[in-house]
């Protein structure tokens, strides 16, 4: 069998691929960032994705009802996924992209630090030490004192922060919540919450912002079924670290579409934190059955648009289990 027909190096083109898809997701939500607010393109990227949930759950073998089993904690999680949804949007919107990427490449780091309290994970000084360098690549990216820092950069890093917490709630709770609780939660209370504002943002939509809101929809799907099967292709350690190119893409798309331009600190920064994400990486992989909670972490930052990574692929293995 050749290199480039080996299953991890399919399952690392696949990953790419996907997060080429995703960068241009946020091509699309930073255009029309420009002519509405968050909860508005929130409000009719999660309308877009109901039709696919809906096929989904009709798909679903699983029987049972949509009650949590852990009530406090999907309440907790569906409130960060609110919150992630509308913050990163924002984000994108206003920041240079590459920025943006930067900010939110700190998201593992996150996840790192928070399965220390929710998980009883345990850090050694290797892991602590590569998240705290992670977390001054962060500082450099933002240059506090020397770089006016906006809504923007406080929304990027309010996103990581409850896309990192929603995250560990998956990893702490998703062995026994149903998934069409784990999905069906974080998008119905996006709905409902950016429905309510509206009417107070609300801006006429034309017929080419409705192609740009269901362009949206595509591409999630798309990037997310890709990623789907470059997990099945190759290890974690293998697909996790691409999302790392987006770097790439932002620095393309801010160029060609934005004329944005990266500034020496979004490059060391963005060095630091991406060293300090695979380093951490490869160090939760060389211990199996430690239940490390970044490699269990799929997909992007949890924003509640669409359905997760996990929910999708476990509904995909068992619609074609047999109805006994």
């Amino acid at each position: 069998m050749s290199f480039a027909k080996s299953p991890t190096m399919q399952g690392a083109l696949s990953s790419l691929a996907a997060f080429a898809i995703f960068s241009t997701h946020d091509v699309v939500v930073k255009f029309l960032g420009a002519d509405f607010a968050p909860f508005q393109i929130v409000f009719f990227s999660v309308l877009f994705g109901f039709p696919v949930v809906t096929i989904m759950l009709m798909r679903d073998r699983t029987d049972g009802n949509l009650i949590p089993r852990y009530p406090l904690w999907t309440g907790l999680r569906t409130v960060a996924q609110v919150t992630t949804s509308v913050c990163v949007f924002y984000a994108f919107s206003v920041l240079p992209m590459a920025q943006t990427y930067a900010i939110l490449f700190a998201t593992p780091l996150l996840i790192t630090m928070l399965a220390i309290p929710l998980l009883g994970e345990k850090v050694g000084w290797q892991r602590g030490a590569a998240v705290v360098a992670g977390l001054l690549g962060v500082m450099v990216v933002l240059r506090p004192g020397s770089t006016e820092l906006t809504m923007g950069h406080a929304a990027a890093l309010v996103g990581a922060c409850s896309g990192s917490f929603a995250a560990v709630i998956v990893r702490k709770v998703g062995r026994d919540e149903r998934n069409a609780v784990l999905m069906l939660y974080p998008m119905v209370a996006n709905f409902l919450v950016m429905g309510a504002a509206l009417p107070f943002v609300y801006v006429p939509v034309q017929v080419e912002h409705i192609g740009g809101f269901f362009m949206m929809a595509v591409l999630g799907l798309s990037a997310t079924l890709l990623q789907i099967l470059a997990y099945r292709t190759a290890s974690a350690v293998i697909v996790a670290p691409m999302q790392y190119s987006q770097i790439i893409w932002a620095a393309v798309y801010g160029f060609l579409f934005f004329s944005e331009s990266l500034s020496w600190n979004t490059v060391l920064g963005a060095a630091i934190i991406i060293a300090s994400g695979i380093f951490i990486v490869l160090r939760e992989d060389a211990k199996p059955g430690s239940g490390a909670p970044v490699l269990s972490t799929r997909g992007r930052y949890a924003q509640g648009t669409l359905p997760r990574l996990g929910s999708i692929a476990r509904l995909m293995k068992r619609s074609r289990v047999p109805a006994e």
